[in-house]
């Protein structure tokens, strides 16, 4: 890539480490799997990226959308862009960015955008991301977003620690935080889906700032106490790592170890696709893992508080919980108050002594009837959040319950993305 007898230029793909939070959706959704990360910055492999496009439209900040026009001899590599702060300046061949390529487009030199076309990786019909719908339903709530940050008029707030309590079992790998902030008389909306940002305070090993870490809100749009400009985050911090050795994450750490009264410095809002319908009737199905139940616990919250004022006729709720044990898996002991005619609660052990391992797909398995009416159900509304892990085998299992169901999952499958029907947040 970088050889000096290379001839022409290229449009270089770059993130923009100011605005990037971090949340590894253009990581997960690359095709090419042209983009990597390290412990500071994501960015993109100039010899894998082919320009398709599919990583723009689900990034909450916009941070994906940089090119430089440059000498290709003169391409910025990875390392390089590992130990970028902030985008290098254009140089005088930059241009507009590209438009998504067609077979067969080129560069000024005559070479394939991104290489000969033979050599373009190919997606697997069954990769998750491709289904990954990137626009919200229909009738979701308009979401606010980038209020605040490196490129809004204010760069960050702060808000208070109004609550702060552990809602796993003490263990010795890692404990899980429910933490309420308040904003008190700053303007910081936000809905079921969406997340935040956290600005951890102090320096990293090289003596620069530390970048934003992104949260899902846990909190309906009228806050964790409703009437107060509050909002709720799920946080998990890992104290050991697999070989038992200490861990202390820095923004996760500094977010559990913090007493009422603090102050947290915030940016965002984010996200604009993984939003809940709020049409009459509609259902939603949600599949998560640990604290990838922060969206689903909004959501869920926002539900049971429209039903509770009787100004909501709802669909179907239906929750796939995993976690390693019942002590590890949070907000367990709420959950099992909810009342049973109000949501389908189904949870999946995988490390429960003397149990056979159970995964969410397993849950989903056992429960292909209920499942399949709602595929069919053009209302239905389908949410995965968890580890990247876990997405192989959701998808599988929805293609099985539609399968078994009669139902054409190769055309299926798309028109769930296409109506904004199957959502899907991993890390």
């Amino acid at each position: 890539m970088n050889a000096p007898a290379e001839a022409g230029v290229i449009k270089q793909h770059l993130i923009d480490p100011e605005i990037c939070i971090r949340c590894n959706t253009c990581e997960s959704i690359c095709p090419a799997q042209a983009i990597t990360h390290d412990a500071r910055n994501y960015v993109v492999d100039a010899s894998k990226c082919n320009l398709c496009m599919d990583c723009i439209s689900p990034c909450p900040t916009g941070s994906i959308d940089n090119w430089r026009t440059l000498p290709r001899a003169r391409a910025y590599s990875v390392d390089e862009q590992f130990g970028w702060d902030e985008l290098p300046a254009a140089l005088p061949l930059d241009a507009p960015a590209p438009l998504p390529s067609e077979p067969g487009a080129t560069l000024a030199d005559g070479e394939p955008i991104g290489g000969p076309v033979s050599a373009q990786p190919t997606v697997p019909v069954a990769a998750a991301a491709q289904f990954n719908a990137t626009l919200p339903p229909w009738s979701a709530a308009h979401p606010y977003t980038n209020l605040y940050g490196p490129r809004a008029a204010t760069r960050s707030i702060t808000a208070q620690v109004v609550g702060n309590v552990r809602v796993t079992a003490v263990g010795k790998e890692y404990d899980t935080h429910h933490l309420v902030l308040d904003f008190g008389q700053l303007p910081f909306p936000v809905l079921e889906g969406q997340s935040i940002g956290i600005l951890p305070p102090g320096l990293d090993a090289q003596g620069r700032p530390h970048h934003a870490r992104q949260y899902s809100v846990a909190s309906p749009r009228n806050g964790e106490r409703p009437g107060y400009n509050n909002l709720s985050l799920t946080i998990k911090r890992v104290l050991e790592d697999p070989q038992g050795r200490p861990v202390r994450g820095v923004a996760s750490n500094h977010l559990c170890d913090l007493q009422v009264g603090d102050r947290v410095e915030v940016i965002g809002p984010f996200g604009t696709s993984f939003l809940m319908p709020n049409h009459p009737r509609s259902s939603i199905v949600m599949v998560c893992t640990g604290t990838g139940s922060a969206p689903m616990r909004a959501m869920t919250e926002w539900r049971r508080r429209l039903r509770s004022s009787g100004k909501f006729e709802g669909g179907k709720l239906m929750l796939f919980f995993g976690a390693r044990t019942q002590e590890e898996l949070p907000y367990f002991g709420p959950l099992q108050n909810l009342p049973k005619d109000f949501i389908d609660i189904n949870f999946a052990f995988s490390r429960t002594p003397g149990q056979p391992k159970r995964y969410v797909q397993d849950k989903m398995r056992d429960r292909a009837a209920d499942l399949a009416a709602l595929l069919a159900d053009a209302d239905a509304y389908f949410y995965v959040c968890g580890l990247k892990s876990m997405e192989e085998g959701v998808m599988a299992a929805l293609s099985h319950v539609a399968q078994q169901a009669g139902l054409d999952w190769a055309t299926l499958a798309p028109t769930l993305q296409r109506e904004a029907r199957l959502h899907l947040e991993t890390y």
